[in-house]
């Protein structure tokens, strides 16, 4: 695929992202609506676009050995890699090595990489087992260091991490998720009208969630000029050095080969995801910088994304 037709495929991701930053810079539509957009797109759409999905997906092509491991390998060795410099950098807190790992490994899927990946190969199944990882893996390793490391709260730590552990585990995404695999593997078929409702549902999900990240970086207008260093290292470690590590791993070390490793390559290519700032806000920790690694990384990624998709695709 060349850069003028990846060009072409992603004209409806800039058409809804930007018409967003459009109408939130002019004031028609206030950026604080984001929320709602968002909100609706994460709890509601994505789910229903999700749970359709998979339920009528072949598991045993989606959740292949090889590239989940690969993918799995590779986002830890680039958390490794993070941590050893957020340290060596001067970070000392745990909780501050975390959310810089989180920004540098984890990405955007149900915002960015599902839309992308529709208008770009018509389907986002390869991303299935990525949100899962994340979701089941990155995010409660993150959410364990942020809720043992927290001075603010009294109770037994034990108690509090369990409670975070089993809030992530029942966001409507992760539900929808574990549902879709569990009637498929279990071939509980399930109601036309409810797979049609659903379905007509989830197709609301991509331009929603574009529009609503637009929104979002329309009211922020972050200034290039005022980007920190660390934030550039960070940017540069998620949206270049992430896919690169993911290319070397899962061709090199696991084999993975042909539209398989491509994807995996443009998953790890998509921005910081967006509840790194929410995680950033609950814990109180880099709140500023979160915000713009979530704005500024989907605005590189934005960018980069058809020179990626040309080399790897």
């Amino acid at each position: 695929m060349g850069a003028v037709e990846a060009l072409e495929k992603l004209a409806p991701v800039v058409l809804a992202f930007g018409c967003g930053v459009v109408l939130a810079r002019r004031a028609v539509v206030p950026a604080e609506s984001s929320k709602a957009f968002a909100d609706y797109a994460f709890l509601f759409a994505v789910p229903c676009f999700l749970f359709g999905n998979i339920h009528r997906s072949d598991l045993g092509a989606l959740f292949h050995w090889r590239a989940v491991t690969g993918y799995a390998a590779a986002a830890c060795a680039a958390a490794v890699l993070t941590g050893v410099a957020a340290r060596a950098l001067g970070v000392r807190d745990p909780r501050g090595v975390a959310l810089r790992i989180m920004a540098a490994v984890q990405v955007n899927t149900a915002y960015f990489a599902v839309p992308v990946f529709i208008m770009l190969f018509g389907d986002a199944a390869p991303i299935f087992p990525v949100l899962l990882f994340q979701v089941c893996v990155l995010s409660l390793v993150i959410i364990s260091i942020m809720e043992l490391g927290r001075p603010d709260r009294a109770g037994r730590p034990v108690r509090r991490l369990g409670s975070a552990v089993a809030a992530s585990l029942l966001t409507p995404v992760v539900v929808a998720c574990n549902a879709g695999i569990a009637l498929n593997l279990l071939s509980v078929p399930v109601p036309r009208v409810v797979l049609d409702s659903f379905a007509f549902v989830g197709d609301s999900a991509s331009p929603v969630a574009l529009f609503a990240l637009g929104l979002h970086l329309g009211g922020s207008g972050p200034a290039v000029r005022d980007t920190t260093l660390e934030e550039v290292w960070l940017i540069a470690a998620k949206c270049v050095v992430l896919p690169l590590i993911t290319f070397a791993v899962c061709r090199y070390a696991f084999g993975v080969e042909g539209e398989r490793l491509s994807q995996l390559v443009l998953i790890a290519a998509m921005p910081a995801p967006q509840n790194l700032f929410v995680f950033a806000q609950r814990y109180g920790v880099g709140v500023d910088t979160s915000a713009a690694l979530v704005v500024k990384s989907s605005v590189v990624a934005l960018l980069l994304l058809p020179l990626w998709i040309q080399w790897a695709v």
